[in-house]
């Protein structure tokens, strides 16, 4: 089966940073906007950045010793692009909320990981495999 893009509206709360931040640091192409959201293509999917007064909460879950924020969302890149992406975000000066590692090293789901917030807050993860059959091993 061929995997679909996915769609994902999130909370951010100044739209400039959002195409900043997104359009730039993260070099993700605009599409489609208005004064009160932003399309994004993030890697092949649709994220759109909507404008509100104040951005959700957010919580944490204790994972291989990391507090892994909760909700995050993310993708799971080939394993050059993963670096790339990590040093671009390195040049930018993001501030990581657990920094580009490996996480689950010699275990079932081994995986390149690395947390950070966009301006409004929001956790992404963004993640690779070396062997992507990896992704849902026990």
């Amino acid at each position: 089966m061929s995997l679909r893009p996915f769609h994902l509206a999130f909370p951010v709360h100044d739209l400039a940073q959002a195409r900043a931040f997104w359009g730039g640091v993260m070099g993700c192409p605009e599409g489609r906007s208005s004064d009160e959201w932003i399309d994004f293509d993030f890697f092949g999917h649709q994220i759109v950045a909507h404008c509100v007064p104040a951005p959700a909460h957010s919580a944490a879950n204790p994972v291989d010793g990391h507090n892994v924020p909760v909700p995050h969302f993310g993708l799971v890149l080939a394993m050059p692009d993963w670096q790339a992406l990590a040093d671009r975000l390195i040049a930018a000066g993001t501030r990581f909320e657990i920094a580009p590692t490996v996480r689950f090293k010699g275990q079932p789901g081994e995986q390149a990981t690395m947390f950070f917030r966009d301006p409004s807050g929001n956790a992404i993860e963004m993640k690779a495999f070396e062997d992507l059959g990896q992704l849902f091993a026990k």
